[in-house]
């Protein structure tokens, strides 16, 4: 029966790839009409893209941009249309508050790479058929790319096209040593380059990253997409920052990983970091690298920094002022309990309601006492009476 199935209907990889044909024959279709246009009429069509994209996520972008500027405390009214007055400042904001805008933004940033995704799928035919023409127009020219002068002899086959489909997808393209797999990353590198949000690059040496970042810069370049190599740079360098922040960064698995793990582990400021984020990347000849490579660790090291005893003598004043005015707070809510778990046994036969609400006021200040300071003596006198800790359990649930 299960034969019978696949010969039906063919098995995923064959369905796949008879999804992607179309999509191919659309590129092949805008790649004709391209091929009427002149230069700069080709270049501009990248900033169509770019465009509609910018269009697509605009009122999402304003409102992430909106909720930060509130957490900064820096919103103004009048920026969303109001009379000029600020209308709150972050620190202003409760705990809820701030959680609820921080839950929001983490919403606004899954829809937003939702549209761009649905964007992008719609772009692709268009841009792979702008790659495709560039890479026509380029036959011919020289250029140099790993220490040698290379001739451009290159235009993407129908195949390559269905692996670079494959790879915008986030698949793994399986392809044979001469199909050409440098050429087929460069269509899914462009388009989602197009995002502005930086496109990795993931080679197994730095010998590759930075011969296939001469050898396919001239193609990204032409449309104003700038290019770079992180290994060419020291780690935590102003260079190696630059080379992130270029459209395409081409590097090596292990100084993409030691410099998210020094980004991770030595970096206080978030203006040193050196990495800006990770959008999309494309690793080549993944199973070394996720798999044979994955097996050795990365392990950094640095010294620690010695705490300098001014800065200790210094802030040792304001934080006693702080622990001993806790302690002095968590001391007159445990009273404020006592205080109303008594007059709530005295109500208790006479005012239900009046009893409860007592209750409950008691609850909060006894739970808000735990928090600040556990072991107030008088707190832990209070708990170990029948009903205290269960009716602070009761309040924080």
């Amino acid at each position: 029966m299960l034969e019978a199935l696949k010969k039906l209907f063919g098995n995923k990889h064959e369905r796949q790839i008879k999804k992607y044909w179309p999509i191919v024959e659309q590129i092949n279709r805008y790649a004709a009409e391209y091929q009427s246009l002149t230069d700069d009429e080709l270049r501009a069509l990248t900033q169509e893209f770019k465009q509609t994209i910018r269009d697509a996520v605009a009122d999402n972008e304003a409102r992430q941009a909106e909720i930060k500027k509130i957490l900064r405390g820096t919103y103004d009214a009048a920026e969303a249309g109001g009379n000029g007055q600020a209308q709150t400042q972050g620190r202003d904001l409760s705990l809820q508050d701030r959680q609820a805008l921080y839950d929001e933004l983490d919403d606004l940033e899954e829809e937003w790479l939702d549209t761009v995704e649905d964007v992008l799928d719609e772009l692709l035919p268009k841009a792979f058929a702008v790659v495709k023409e560039t890479c026509r127009r380029m036959l011919g020219k020289e250029w140099m790319a790993g220490g040698t002068k290379i001739v451009w002899d290159m235009v993407p086959y129908d195949v390559q096209l269905l692996g670079g489909i494959a790879l915008h997808e986030g698949n793994i393209a399986e392809m044979k040593t001469g199909e050409g797999k440098t050429l087929v990353a460069v269509a899914p590198i462009y388009l989602n380059a197009l995002v502005g949000r930086g496109v990795h690059v993931v080679t197994v040496n730095p010998y590759l990253a930075q011969r296939d970042a001469e050898w396919m810069g001239p193609i990204f370049e032409f449309h104003g997409l700038k290019v770079d190599v992180i290994d060419l740079y020291e780690p935590h360098s102003e260079g190696r920052r630059r080379a992130y922040r270029a459209d395409i960064s081409y590097g090596t698995n292990n100084e993409f990983g030691f410099d998210y793990l020094r980004d991770n582990s030595f970096v206080s400021d978030p203006e040193q970091l050196v990495q800006r984020g990770h959008h999309y990347a494309i690793v080549d000849e993944v199973d070394s690298v996720l798999i044979d490579e994955a097996r050795t660790p990365l392990i950094i090291s640095g010294p620690v920094p010695q705490a300098a005893d001014d800065r200790f003598e210094e802030l040792k004043p304001t934080i006693e002022k702080l622990v001993y005015a806790q302690q002095r707070l968590v001391a007159q809510l445990v009273a404020e309990a006592e205080q109303k778990l008594k007059k709530r046994d005295e109500l208790a036969a006479t005012d239900r309601k009046a009893a409860a609400d007592l209750e409950a006021e008691a609850g909060l200040a006894l739970l808000r006492a735990e928090r600040g300071f556990p072991r107030n003596k008088k707190l832990l006198k209070l708990k170990s009476e029948p009903g205290v800790t269960q009716l602070i359990l009761r309040t924080e649930a």
